[in-house]
């Protein structure tokens, strides 16, 4: 395919020419599955996808983070009886098909641009003891104005089982469609139950927090969150990742963790491809 220009709409494709935009794995989940997703989205703001993950990769989820679970919250947001684990692609592979999972791609593929970013992957742990904290949205960083389309979205993954009383995370049913509104004492607040394995979708425009976990046990769950091609990640993960650790994720992570162009050249390295840093004998910047 040629990658020259002709004219300024040429400038919206694919003019890279080694490394060629690469397919979504969600391209292989049912249609028919997708359209009742988004559906669901669509009309209550969040969507519980179940039993995705089986007893297998749970067992090795929980086995890997537990050595790493020995940072508590910092303040009231992260909560202070809360355990928590960044740059979770560098401390192990056992979280990766939190992150790539092609029915949550599939569901990023119809919101989204192509080359839609990883914005961050976090392990949340919840004690007892914990309070609730307090309602935000994922998105509400980025300065437009509401009502308006999500520019990012979430996924909140049950690693072990959420119920309404060890800190399940709570939703605002249909504030995803709020314009300038917050949530006041009056808003309700709904506990997301759902089995371990599965996960609550969500766009970056819905009210949710944490719940209190009035339990005698902790809640471990992940988070992977996801944003437009054309915006800034939560993560700095073209920082963070180690080259090792971008050559051994899976491609779909691999294009989200930026090593991928928003045409015509967001995201460039030197004027090349971010992928060529991954070549044999490639210097670092």
């Amino acid at each position: 395919m040629s990658t020259e220009v002709s004219a300024l709409r040429d400038l919206d494709g694919d003019l890279a020419g080694t490394y060629r935009r690469t397919e979504s794995s969600g391209g292989g989940v049912d249609p028919a599955v997708v359209d009742a997703d988004l559906a669901a989205l669509r009309r209550d703001g969040y969507v519980i996808l179940r039993d995705l993950l089986t007893p297998a990769e749970l067992d090795a989820i929980r086995e890997s983070v537990a050595p790493l679970l020995d940072r508590i919250g910092r303040n009231g947001f992260e909560g202070r009886s809360t355990q928590r684990i960044y740059s979770v692609l560098n401390k192990t592979r056992s979280c990766d098909r939190i992150a790539d999972h092609p029915r949550v791609l599939a569901l990023l593929d119809r919101l989204f641009m192509p080359n839609y970013l990883l914005s961050m992957l976090q392990v949340i742990n919840i004690l007892p003891g914990e309070q609730a904290q307090m309602l935000h949205t994922d998105d509400g960083f980025y300065p437009l104005p509401r009502p308006r389309a999500a520019l990012g979205a979430a996924t909140i993954w049950a690693i072990d089982d959420f119920t309404a009383d060890n800190g399940a995370t709570d939703i605002v049913a249909g504030s995803h469609l709020w314009g300038n509104e917050l949530p006041d004492d009056t808003a309700v607040r709904e506990p997301v139950v759902m089995s371990a394995g599965s996960c609550v979708f969500f766009p970056g425009t819905l009210w949710h927090g944490g719940g209190a976990n009035r339990s005698a046990n902790s809640r471990l769950a992940l988070t992977a969150q996801y944003c437009e091609p054309w915006l800034r990640p939560q993560e700095a993960f073209t920082l963070s990742m180690t080259r090792d650790t971008v050559r051994a994720v899976s491609e779909d992570i691999r294009r989200m963790l930026g090593y991928s162009i928003h045409p015509p050249f967001i995201g460039q390295v030197d004027g090349m491809h971010p992928k060529r840093l991954l070549e044999p004998g490639a210097q670092s910047l």
